[in-house]
């Protein structure tokens, strides 16, 4: 435990030590399994299966690139569970029918909040980065998941949104910029996202004759 970088301690578990994935879902009792490993087919039917069991809502997050190091696919996640599995993945997956009801995985990729992240310390001119400019680029994307969405199975909005997702995710690390009085472009806009939106590059060219 000591040789943990200091933001892991916390997460740490006092416990003897687990050979066995299955085994240490069992005895910890997670929620949610984030797949960061980048070897595939960790999550196997017992591991998904024991989430199941634990609770009614498991999330799996298969995050390993590319898909054939994904820890189990979308199929695998809603099948082992009993269609209860709340599935994103690091690689794209297509959306998977079982028991009638048809379940949209999400893909949780860095797409979603580094440019948006990027552009809201460039228009604030921030002088640095602190960890609630983070903080608040996090809040910005999970307020734009809809009812509509988690209907779906969803966790992330849709990616054909990214522009505008990426815009509203500059405003908040804009604002906590001037809040924190870390921002140099001053007086702050009256609107950051119109003003974000205005910043942001558009590949549209002139038809040229």
């Amino acid at each position: 435990k000591e040789s943990l970088q200091h933001f892991k301690k916390p997460w740490a578990h006092e416990h003897e030590p687990v050979k066995e994935l299955v085994d240490a879902v069992k005895a910890i009792k997670p929620t949610v399994l984030i797949g960061t490993s980048g070897v595939g087919k960790q999550f196997t039917k017992e591991v998904v299966e024991a989430m199941a069991a634990l609770n009614e809502k498991p999330l799996i997050m298969a995050l390993s690139n590319p898909t054939s190091q994904a820890e189990c696919t979308a199929e695998e996640a809603y099948t082992w569970s009993e269609g209860r599995a709340i599935f994103a993945s690091g690689s794209p997956f297509d959306p998977f029918e079982y028991d009638g009801k048809v379940f949209v995985p999400g893909q949780a990729n860095n797409a979603y909040i580094f440019p948006g992240f990027g552009l809201g310390v460039i228009i604030s001119g921030a002088i640095r980065v602190h960890d609630d400019m983070l903080l608040a680029a996090s809040e910005a994307l999970a307020l734009q998941v809809m009812e509509e969405h988690y209907e779906k199975g969803l966790i992330y909005p849709p990616f054909f949104d990214i522009r505008k997702i990426s815009a509203n995710i500059a405003a908040k690390v804009a604002a906590k910029a001037y809040e924190l009085g870390l921002a140099s472009h001053l007086p702050q806009p009256k609107d950051l996202v119109k003003y974000a939106e205005s910043c942001m590059y558009s590949p549209k060219y002139r038809t040229y004759r």
